[in-house]
Parts: structure tokens; C-alpha cells; sequence
């Protein structure tokens, strides 16, 4: 099979009005999917997954299926409502990211445990062996899980202050991505605080954020780098995403339409995001330098001693999810580890 995937330039190049008419189809098709993210257009969540994504859907069931995509610029694209929607739904097919809501997804949080993870390709695969061994408990029930992914390990982001330690973060705002995150932060003397991707620049811009916790990827897609001048490679965690799809909606297409989903998400899918991360964090990366920001490279020695650091902060998260309700978080955290460093090492 010719996948519409390596299709992505020209997809991403028709643009976001573009991307939508796909659904100009509709009055053809049998069968139409609205799918929603929470990040602009020009995001690989559209223009490399999404996108041609959709296209492939339609082409595979011979114009069966049209789609239409939603994303931060439109009413479906808020960063807290994606599953919700999907769940009552308005929206078929939805990509949110776990941690926003907090605690909504308290099994599937082991993933996001400090200095865990550093690739986006072995987290991802971790995160759905998870899934698929019903490690995750209740997460995710009521849904078709169409896949789950990390990013690749985050950085701290910093405007005026350089990380060279875990000390050093002490009395910094940073924004959190998420309940572990925030944990850590805290466990460190950091102030964590929560916000949109989209409310970052203009906190920076303020003086009201220090700095943020995320991603080469995020800081290069909403400009942040203008206001940052130093980036700690620590590959201090990872954020955990869902793709998910009202399973009301599934059980009621055709075989042939609901064969062709299950071939084109679950391993198919989750295999794909390694290579994605690779190429969306090579442009926040690429753009820090040109900008002439500091990278502090954070080695593997340090890594592992700033994580026995952090083991009581540790500890306590793992004890706050059995308070959730998660069964023996201990048994799943180390499970969780061996499984990365086997998807690390293969």
C-alpha cells in the first residue's frame, strides 16, 4: 500500500481552509468524520498526521468517508475539551493531550514520571503496551482508543536564569504540562502553573512566567524562543496524548470502514510519532540556535543522578495514584520502565 502520508508537503501546503474542504465530499460520501486537535493549522498535528491522514481515510474507502478537521482556530479546538467532546459526541475523533484536564487519566500518568523517558518513538510504544495489556485500568473507557504517544523528553525554557542544576529551578514560574511535571517543579522549589499553549508567549512577554517546561517543538511553533535565551536538554519528562474516538460512532459504520481505521491506527499509528517528534523538535531546536540561545546539555551520568534526586517526589506520585485509585502504581511504574528501556534498546 502507498501510504498518503509521505504525501504531507503538498497536504500541509493547501492550508487550514483547504484542509476542511475535504468534507466538500460529503455529499458523496456515506460516512463523515469530524476530527479535532488543539494546536494551529500549520502544526504537525494537522499538516503531517491529520491532514494526510484524512486523505487516506477517504482514498482507502474509495470516497466512502470525507472528513472534516478542526484545530486551535476553530470553536472545537479548546485544550481541555477534546475528549469531552469526542465523548458527547459532536466530535468523532479527537487528539488531547492527558494531563488537561489534570487527573483524568490517572494510570496513563506513569508515563510522565521524570527523567522515564527521552524518545518519542520508545515512549510512545511503551505507553500503548500499556493500553493494549490493560495495564491503564479504567483510562480511556467509553472510547475507541485509536492510539496513545509521548513527545520526546521536554527541557526547561528559561528567559533570564540558566538550569545547570535541579537547584537552580528553585523559586522559577514555569508553566506545567501536567499533574508529574507540576510535582516536580514543586518537590524542587519551582512554582508550577497551568495554562494553553496558546496563553504562553504573552505570559513570558509579561514577566509572569519565568519559563515553561515542554517541548523544541512547542517553544519553535508559538514563537517563544523570541523571549527565551536558554534551553536545559535535561530529557526531563514526557507528555502522554490520546487519540480518541466516540466508539458509538465506530460500532455503527460499515465493516469495510471500521477495517480500515483499525489498519490505519493502533500499532500502525503509534509507530509513526518517533519520526514525527523527530522532525517538528528539529524546528524549535533549529530556530533557538539561529537566535543564538544557549543550549545546556544535560548528560546521561546527570540525568539518572538528578532522577535518585527526585525519588522521593517520585514516591509520593506513585502513592497519590493508588489514593486515584490506580492498582499496585508501583508494579506499573516499573513495568513502565522496563518496558521503555526495551523499546529504547531495540
Amino acid at each position: 500500500m502507498t501510504s498518503t502520508f509521505t504525501r504531507r508537503g503538498a497536504l500541509a501546503a493547501m492550508g487550514a481552509t483547504s484542509l476542511v474542504s475535504l468534507a466538500g465530499q460529503a455529499s458523496a460520501a456515506d460516512v463523515t468524520l469530524k476530527i479535532s486537535n488543539y494546536l494551529p493549522p500549520r502544526h504537525g498535528f494537522t499538516a503531517d498526521f491529520m491532514a494526510p491522514w484524512a486523505a487516506e481515510i477517504s482514498e482507502r474507502t474509495n470516497g466512502a468517508v470525507a472528513v472534516e478537521l478542526f484545530d486551535a482556530t476553530s470553536a472545537f479546538g479548546k485544550i481541555d475539551r477534546q475528549a469531552d467532546q469526542v465523548r458527547a459526541g459532536v466530535i468523532d475523533i479527537g487528539l488531547g493531550l492527558n494531563g488537561i484536564p489534570r487527573d483524568r487519566y490517572p494510570s496513563a500518568a506513569v508515563i510522565e514520571l521524570p527523567f522515564l523517558v527521552e524518545d518519542a518513538g520508545a515512549g510512545s510504544k511503551a505507553l500503548w503496551e500499556l493500553y493494549k495489556e490493560g495495564a491503564l485500568g479504567s483510562d480511556y473507557e467509553n472510547f475507541k482508543v485509536l492510539g496513545l504517544f509521548t513527545h520526546h523528553g521536554g527541557l526547561f525554557h528559561t528567559v533570564d536564569k540558566p538550569v545547570r542544576t535541579l537547584e537552580d529551578l528553585a523559586g522559577l514560574r514555569l508553566r506545567t504540562p501536567s499533574p508529574a511535571v507540576s510535582a516536580m517543579l514543586e518537590a524542587v522549589g519551582a512554582s508550577p502553573v497551568g495554562m494553553p499553549p496558546s496563553a504562553i508567549y504573552e505570559n513570558l512577554q509579561k514577566g509572569s512566567l519565568n519559563g515553561v517546561v515542554t517541548t523544541w517543538d512547542l517553544v519553535g511553533a508559538i514563537r517563544a524562543n523570541e523571549l527565551l535565551k536558554y534551553h536545559t536538554d535535561a530529557r526531563a519528562y514526557v507528555a502522554g496524548f490520546h487519540v480518541v474516538m466516540n466508539q458509538r460512532k465506530f460500532d455503527g459504520l460499515p465493516t469495510e470502514i471500521r477495517d480500515v481505521l483499525d489498519d490505519m491506527t493502533g500499532d500502525n499509528l503509534v509507530a509513526r510519532f518517533g519520526d514525527w517528534w523527530d522532525a517538528w523538535d528539529a524546528r524549535g531546536k533549529t530556530d533557538a540556535i539561529e537566535r543564538g540561545n544557549e543550549i545546556i546539555e544535560i548528560d546521561s551520568d546527570t540525568r539518572a543522578a538528578w532522577r535518585a534526586q527526585l525519588q522521593p517526589m517520585i514516591e509520593g506520585f506513585l502513592a497519590n495514584m493508588a489514593d486515584q485509585g490506580v492498582a499496585d502504581p508501583q508494579a506499573l511504574y516499573a513495568h513502565a520502565q522496563d518496558l521503555v528501556a526495551g523499546f529504547e534498546g531495540a
